[in-house]
């Protein structure tokens, strides 16, 4: 399965955002929804958000040129919000899973969704 279908079917398919992308931890678009842009510089705000969550509590971080109000950070996820949506956003050993949703979206069964994808990309020493 290619990076796209990851993005397609694994986290877009899931009914629980609306776009998403699979970034590595160091920066580069491994794939992502149409017209979904993350920028080098939102990737690497992301990673170090992970080695120190204050960062990004402190300093609401931009995603795909919208900043977000961050909910939850740790060593592995950060979430945010932004009105009635948000994203959530989970390392793995080598990526960053991002997806962002919108109203109506519960946030719960996105963070579950996504999780659930980061998860079997660790398991497979990604």
């Amino acid at each position: 399965m290619s990076w796209q279908n990851y993005v397609d079917s694994n986290l877009v398919g899931t009914g629980n955002f609306t776009q998403g992308a699979i970034v590595g931890i160091q920066g580069g678009v491994w794939a992502a929804t149409p017209g979904f842009t993350v920028g080098n510089n939102e990737i690497l705000t992301l990673a170090n958000g992970f080695k120190n969550p204050d960062s990004v509590r402190t300093n609401a971080p931009m995603v795909a040129g919208n900043k977000y109000m961050v909910v939850k950070a740790d060593d592995r996820s950060i979430y945010g919000k932004l009105g009635k949506g948000g994203f959530c956003a989970v390392k793995t050993n080598q990526a960053i899973v991002i997806g962002v949703y919108g109203e109506g979206i519960q946030p719960g069964n996105a963070a579950t969704s996504i999780e659930k994808l980061a998860d079997y990309l660790i398991e497979n020493s990604y």
